[in-house]
């Protein structure tokens, strides 16, 4: 890829994250006024919670570097999160086009989600995660896959599930906090 391209592509998911960033706490990421498109769940096939681990570490395993889930069009959603009285969730980085597709495929799941290294080196790779916006689902009540349910994250507009596939969670693979995880505050 040329230079230019490279850095216009950059200024692009640049640009669209800062937006994105900047409404996040008044807009959902779906608009509502959209005609709602059916979520589809994948074929999923017999997978249980550890056909769904394996699943999820196979697709996930290169994104261990940061540079190639960006390069692969994942974006920064949010820095490191410690939610005060339930604890902390890490980086959370977004891929936009799987978001917006409509689809729960634990093949290409819609986020991942990172632990700060100490000392300012690389971030490690944690978890994976779905999410749907507000706009595209349309039954009642939230979302569910594999028996959980999704948790409602109001100020991204979406419900989401996170799976803690590259850290053990002593809450379980789905809870929505990993005490496991460190956001450097300690």
């Amino acid at each position: 890829m040329s230079r230019s391209l490279s850095f216009a592509r950059s200024l692009a998911i640049v640009t669209a994250a800062a937006l994105f960033a900047a409404c996040a706490d008044e807009t959902a990421v779906a608009p509502t006024e959209h005609s709602p498109l059916p979520v589809q769940l994948a074929k999923l096939q017999g997978i249980d919670k550890d056909g769904l681990i394996a699943t999820l570490q196979q697709v996930t395993a290169r994104y261990h570097d940061l540079e190639v889930a960006k390069n692969d069009d994942f974006v920064l959603l949010h820095p490191c999160e410690n939610r005060p009285g339930e604890g902390p969730v890490g980086i959370v980085y977004i891929h936009f086009g799987r978001l917006m597709d409509g689809i729960i495929d634990p093949n290409a799941p819609d986020a991942l989600i990172y632990e700060p290294a100490k000392n300012g080196g690389r971030p490690k790779l944690v978890g994976a995660e779905f999410a749907i916006p507000y706009g595209l689902w349309t039954e009642s009540g939230r979302p569910t896959f594999l028996g959980a349910t999704f948790q409602d994250e109001e100020e991204f507009g979406v419900y989401a599930l996170h799976a803690w596939v590259w850290r053990t969670n002593p809450n379980g693979l789905f809870a929505e906090t990993n005490p496991k995880v460190s956001c450097g505050e300690e």
